[in-house]
Formats: structure tokens, sequence, C-alpha cells
């Protein structure tokens, strides 16, 4: 009787122990840190510096910070700005034939799935369903500013790759300031045009013309 009386008793008090032990508990508290090394890293993070208050070095730049091999954009995307940037920006590249060729091969990688190789808006992705593309040959004056294609100069050109226009997305994140122009140039050949303004340039439009 008196083993079944102390079984009891311990029983009894290892329950109010335990109750008493969970209601003490802090719901928030992580508790007892076991291996504290399989998730506080020996090895110093990526993006915390310690010697930040709050070990961050993600930090906002300054207001009107320019990012290092950015040059700002002055001209916004409305018709003043196309006509602005028409009138203002010229090729700042010194264009060669070489200059020339990685024009032609960065618009065939970039531009001429929609355009088409020869700059007659027959890309592998065009439809008829989605609107045609128009020939940089278009003398018809319907596009930006009642302007047609052929008659695109190279700031209007160099606007359309940083902004897009119609279904054409920007290109601006895609394809750096200096290939931007290279790409312009070789636009301007496929319009007819001799932005070299040399004899040499009517080699690199037969070529382009042969392209299929």
């Amino acid at each position: 009787m008196k083993t079944i009386k102390n079984t009891i008793t311990a029983l009894f008090t290892g329950t109010l122990l335990s109750v008493l032990l969970v209601s003490c508990a802090d719901s928030q508290s992580p508790g007892v840190e076991f291996m504290p090394d399989m998730y506080r890293s020996s090895a110093i993070e990526p993006y915390v510096d310690y010697n930040f208050p709050d070990s961050a070095t993600t930090l906002q730049s300054p207001e009107n910070s320019i990012p290092r091999g950015y040059t700002p954009y002055p001209y916004e995307n409305t018709i003043e700005g196309f006509e602005l940037a028409g009138q203002n920006l010229k090729n700042p590249l010194q264009l060669t034939e070489k200059t020339i060729e990685e024009g032609k091969l960065l618009y065939n990688n970039m531009c001429s799935h929609c355009h088409g190789k020869k700059g007659k808006g027959e890309g592998t992705i065009t439809n008829p369903i989605y609107g045609s593309v128009p020939s940089y040959l278009d003398k018809i004056p319907n596009r930006r500013g009642n302007r047609a294609m052929v008659d695109l100069n190279e700031g209007h050109i160099y606007h359309t790759i940083m902004y897009g226009l119609n279904a054409m997305g920007p290109h601006s994140s895609q394809i750096r300031e200096q290939d931007r122009w290279k790409i312009v140039a070789y636009v301007q050949i496929l319009q007819g045009k001799d932005p070299m303004n040399v004899a040499k340039a009517t080699d690199v439009v037969i070529e382009a013309d042969s392209l299929k």
C-alpha cells in the first residue's frame, strides 16, 4: 500500500513540475543552442559587414548617385524626347569596317529575329497576327513623329533602342551603350545610308543584302 502511495505521489509531483516548467516557458525564446556552428557560421557571410551596427552592407546609395560606367540619358520617352534625340545625338564612335561588322553581329543577335537580317521586317518570329514589322527602307511617313523608317537618323534609332516602340520593348538594359551605337551604324546601312562616309561601306551593304 505504501509503495502505491509513493508511486502516485511521485507521478503527481512530476506532472506538477512539468506543468510549472511549461507555464514559465517563453514562447519567443529560441531555447538551448546545440551545436551552434550549424546555424551560426564561423565564416563571414556574404553581404554582411560586422563593423556596421546592423551588419548590412547593401546600403542605399546617396540621392543622385551615378553607377560606375553608366551614362545618364537625358531624353524622356516622349515624342518631344524622340525629336530632341534626333536633333542632338550623334554617334560618338569612330566608325570603321570593324565597327560595322561588330554592329552587324550585334544586330543579328539582338534585332534580326523581328526586323530580319535584311532589315525588311521579315524576322523569324514575326507574324501578321501580331502586326507587321516595318522595313528600314519604308518611305511611308507613318512612324513616330510622322516619319518614314528610311528617314530616321542616328539619334532617332538610338532613342528607339533605349525605350522601344509599340511592340518593341526597351533594350537599354540588354545592350551596352557602345554596342547600341554599333547597331545604329549598321541599321543606317540597312537604310541604304553610308554612316562611315567612305566608299567601302558599299561593300557592307552588298553583303547585308545578300543575307538570307
